[in-house]
């Protein structure tokens, strides 16, 4: 009964309805050795249109992180947006946590629904994810956009202060919230301008919904991001990249953005959208959409 009364449940009912009305269907694939992976796929596959991939950061599932953009998408696109493992309803029995793992387990998802080739944007944690794809089977992707995605970050960058925090636990902390303060603290340093005046309870009900599945696999996918890694054993990418950035990001500042520009070469380019925080996509929606478009339409 408790979900009928459930604010962020409601929510997700709604997202559901406006990704079926959008032209999508939730689809959960089974990819063998007990991994699952649910992803929302064309109600009609189109030939003569490209694939596009959509792929979340840390925070709710995929709809709620790409609800308000897919219909500027779908006219133009087959349009495909997973959850990554330990999101939404996609698990795994394996114990691998890295990004590579996860890149392998899209490629194998878009197998199975018959993509050969996409274009990809990665938000976030989704960004390490699509670049491990790009690096691992550079055949299949077409163009590709990270947005506020840390790839080039080290393992010494926590210790030497570039972040908001100064140890891993704090990390974990507020990446995963598990109480209304810590959800505050995140929202602050997610948004430039973050809503103010949110009840506790309603927070206490996103966390309840969906934020307490996976707790101790995702800690482990976030321990995997930074240990040992140096910018040295990142692979460079060939294809057409475009990395965005909101300009106050607090989780990944924006030295990292020129960071991976550099890294890069010349088949990046980035941009910056003023007044923005990490969670660009949220908090610039319309930007958001517009540099997309721009990038893979126009």
């Amino acid at each position: 009964m408790l979900t009928c009364f459930s604010f962020t449940a409601n929510r997700d009912r709604m997202y559901r309805y406006w990704f079926a009305n959008s032209g999508l269907r939730s689809v959960t694939t089974e990819l063998g050795e007990g991994t699952v992976m649910h992803c929302w796929i064309p109600k009609i596959h189109r030939a003569s249109r490209p694939s596009l991939i959509l792929v979340h950061g840390f925070g709710a599932n995929a709809m709620w992180q790409f609800a308000g953009h897919i219909r500027h998408f779908t006219p133009h696109f087959n349009v495909y947006v997973p959850d990554v493992v330990f999101f939404g309803q996609s698990f795994t029995a394996r114990s691998e946590r890295t990004e590579a793992f996860q890149a392998r387990c899209l490629m194998r998802l878009m197998e199975v629904h018959g993509i050969s080739r996409a274009s990809m944007v990665g938000v976030s944690y989704g960004g390490f994810v699509v670049y491990s794809l790009a690096e691992q089977f550079p055949d299949s992707v077409e163009r590709l956009v990270l947005c506020c995605a840390g790839v080039c970050l080290e393992e010494k960058d926590l210790e030497e202060g570039l972040f908001a925090v100064s140890s891993l636990e704090d990390a974990v902390d507020i990446l995963l919230p598990q109480r209304p303060e810590k959800l505050r603290q995140l929202m602050k340093m997610s948004f430039v301008k973050p809503a103010r005046g949110i009840p506790s309870c309603f927070l206490s009900d996103f966390i309840r919904v969906m934020c307490s599945d996976h707790v101790h696999e995702k800690e482990e996918l976030i321990t995997s991001l930074l240990k040992d890694r140096k910018l040295s054993n990142l692979p460079r990418i060939n294809h057409p990249t475009l990395i965005l950035w909101g300009e106050q990001d607090q989780i990944f500042p924006v030295e990292l953005a020129l960071r991976l520009q550099r890294h890069i070469g010349e088949n990046a380019q980035m941009v910056t959208v003023k007044n923005a925080g990490h969670a660009i996509n949220l908090e610039k929606p319309h930007e958001f959409v517009k540099h997309l478009k721009h990038f893979f339409i126009q």
